[in-house]
Formats: C-alpha cells, structure tokens, sequence
C-alpha cells in the first residue's frame, strides 16, 4: 500500500526527520508492527525485508510512505513516473552513495524542477526512514542530509531512533545488492565502478569490511594530501602508512575470500544464464596467492614509505587494494566479459548476484535484498522464468522496475504489484495466476 499524506507540517530538522517521515510511532517500539512471514520466505530462516518506506523531500517525491511485504515487489509506470527514486531510496540503508552515486545535495527535492529550472535556495535536505525485517527483529533505520552541516554533503543516520557514527553500521541490519542499466557497461569502465560492485557483495559476508574500507580510504587521502603539500612530518606519514598496511590487507584478504566463493557458486548458475568465472587482479593480491597476511602487511607499509616520491608526483598511492580489479570471463566461450555482447554481459551480472544470493541464503539464512533497474526488459522469457523463479525460492525481496507489468506476469501472486505515475499515489494491481 502506498500513502500520499497532506502537506508536511514538520520543521526542518534534518535529525527529526530520519526516525518516520510522518508518524511519530517509531519512537513508541517495534514491538507492535505485526510482521507475517509470506511462503516465499526460505524455510529455516527468518527474511530479511523492508517492510515500509517513507520519503521526504527526495527527488521528485514531497512525501511518500510505502508499505509491503516479505515478497518481491515489483514497480511499473512510464519512463519518468519515479520508479528509480524509490529504489535509490531504498539503497540509501546501506553504507555508500546509493545506486546513482549522486552528491547528496542532488538528491533533494527542488519545487522548482516542475516547472523549470532548480531553485536551490528553496531545496531542504532528504530523509528516507524505513522498518525492516530482520532476523534478529524488526529495526527502525534513518537516513538523510544533514542540511546544517558546513558542505552540506554529510550523511546523518540514525538506528531505532539513536544517532550512530558514519554509514558502516548500516551494513549490519540490510545487505543490498543492485544492478542498473548504468551498471551495463561495468565491464567497459575503468577498474573502481567493480571494484565497488565487489565491496558491497563483501559487505553481506563482513559488515566490518565498511569500516575498514572507510578507515583506509580516510587514511589514502589524509597521506595524499600531506604529500601534495610538502614538508609532511615522517612520523605523521609513518602511522598513516601503518593504517593503510593494516587495514588494506583486511580489505584485500576480504574480497579474496569473497570472489573465490563467488567463483565457485557462479559455476552452478541458475538456468538459462551462463557461468561466470571470478579472479582479482592486482598486486596486492598476487602477494596474497604466496605469503601469509602478516608478511604481505608488513611489504605493503615499507612500499608505502619507499614510494613517497612517486606518490607525491601521482597524488594518490601505486599499491594497495585501491588498484585491485575484479576480472570475469563468460566460462563457456571462454572470453573475458568485455569481449562479451551487452546482453550477455548483463546476464553475467546476473549470475554473479544470483551466486552470491545463493550464498548469502546459506551461510544466514537470509538472502540479500535485491534492486534490479530495468533488469527484466533485456531478458527473454526463459531467463526472465529463472530469474523469477530464483528469487521466490531464495526467499528474497527482490526490487524489480520495468515500463510493461507483462514482463512480470510469470510472478503472479508471488509478489507484490504497484504502478508508479508522476505525482499520483501508487496502487496494488492484481495478477493473480
């Protein structure tokens, strides 16, 4: 069900915005939400699911709440109508800068916008507050732009009404995993858009990995900068390099370990798409193939302080995990993936999310939610069938868009309908089978 509410009343306060976008009944518990686990629910565990979505003021919605179920849900309206907002919304509750990877200032809702050009000055600062489901009990998650703060570019968040420290903790509650129709050319890009790709499955086998990613990547630009300027105390530059040893080497040691599980379950794919092969690239990682962590921990910091020259001439550092890259090959034609057609590279995407929901399923109990943009339209009708068939029996809430309901037809009562139209609400469409 989806609820367009009057006009908002609140003030704009950025951290009283986070806990619901219009009822204050988060801060009474959770305890009193019913929550029916649905049949698609793997047997033996509990689902994880966002179970309502409130908006404000985010892109082209003012306010909205969205309230669903433990099934998949599927989105459908022309182009235009907000169906992606609403899953950038929902990719707001874990770690990172959502499926667009936008400045979160973009992302505020401009009155302006329909009917000309951006007011900026009339823009006030995004909330997203959601309730989940999760194995441990249902959880009240906030998140939005913190509007006072000096850039107007920090994230507040906010879990059961109590204000943490930075996103990672996000990754403790929610493992999301998205493909977009931006996320087509993953293969033709340069090395960092996979290497995000693989961080963020990594997150649902090791929420610390958030921590430790942002702890080192803090530590890469404080260095840089010290380097670029000049005349940076060697003791200073020292503790630095000691952080990014420690913690690279955990990130590298983390995505290794992931992208060997995925390499093996991506070789049993569903049915229909092909299998996939996984390695990294990088020399980290070839350290990693030959000497133990500690031994790689200690050449990678005495790297970082024979390479200050060159590093100070790059900006940034030669080694470590920030140059890793995620390599894939198409099995059966034996080709790397940017040798590949569009199609099937799309359909190795696939694979490699469906292998790591498989996984995910598990080892917890709980697959991941999914946000699939767009995904169904360039799949013919047997490997949309898989990818239908997939998701119910891994029991995961699979967040599926697309312009024509007909694609989805094959789902049926297994999930839940809703069609999007710009500024109007969302109602439930039947197609019962």
């Amino acid at each position: 069900m989806i609820q367009y509410p009057p006009e908002s009343t609140q003030p704009g306060d950025p951290v009283s915005r986070l806990d619901s976008a219009y009822t204050p009944d988060s801060a009474a518990g959770l305890s009193s939400i019913p929550f029916e686990a649905t049949g698609s629910v793997r047997a033996g565990g509990a689902p994880v699911a966002v179970l309502r979505l409130d908006l404000t003021d985010f892109r082209s919605y003012e306010t909205a709440r969205l309230e669903v179920d433990a099934r998949p849900v599927v989105l459908t309206g022309p182009n235009g109508a907000g169906k992606t907002n609403l899953l950038e919304a929902v990719s707001f509750l874990a770690p990172g800068r959502g499926l667009r990877r936008a400045r979160l200032g973009e992302i505020d809702r401009r009155p302006a916008l329909m009917g000309g050009e951006a007011t900026p000055e009339i823009a006030r600062p995004w909330a997203v507050a959601a309730r989940l489901a999760t194995p441990n009990g249902l959880v009240a998650i906030g998140t939005g732009r913190d509007g006072t703060s000096a850039t107007g570019d920090r994230r507040l968040v906010r879990i059961d009404g109590q204000a943490v420290k930075g996103q990672a903790a996000l990754a403790g509650y929610l493992n999301l995993v998205w493909l977009t129709p931006q996320m087509d050319r993953l293969f033709q890009e340069g090395a960092a858009p996979r290497r995000r790709f693989l961080d963020r499955l990594v997150f649902g086998y090791d929420p610390a990995h958030a921590t430790r990613l942002a702890g080192y990547e803090q530590a890469l630009r404080e260095r840089a900068k010290l380097l670029r300027a000049g005349g940076a105390d060697p003791q200073w530059l020292s503790v630095l390099e000691e952080t990014l040893a420690r913690e690279g080497v955990a990130v590298a040691a983390a995505r290794r370990e992931v992208a060997d599980r995925l390499d093996r379950a991506a070789s049993r794919p569903a049915g229909g798409f092909p299998s996939p092969r996984l390695s990294l690239d990088g020399g980290i990682d070839a350290w990693l193939e030959t000497m133990p962590a500690l031994a790689v921990e200690d050449r990678l910091r005495a790297e970082y302080g024979a390479n200050r020259r060159l590093d100070a001439e790059i900006g940034g550092a030669s080694v470590g995990p920030h140059r890793t890259d995620l390599k894939v090959h198409h099995a059966a034609k034996g080709a790397a993936a940017v040798d590949c057609s569009t199609g099937e590279q799309k359909a190795l995407l696939i694979s490699i999310v469906l292998a790591h929901a498989r996984l995910q399923a598990g080892a917890k109990g709980a697959a991941p939610v999914l946000l699939l943009d767009e995904v169904a339209a360039h799949l013919d009708r047997t490997r949309r069938r898989a990818l239908f068939d997939e998701i119910v029996a891994l029991g995961s809430q699979a967040w599926l868009t697309g312009t024509d309901p007909e694609l989805f037809a094959e789902l049926g009562g297994r999930a839940d309908f809703l069609t999007v139209a710009e500024g109007a609400a969302l109602h439930a469409v039947s197609h019962a089978r």
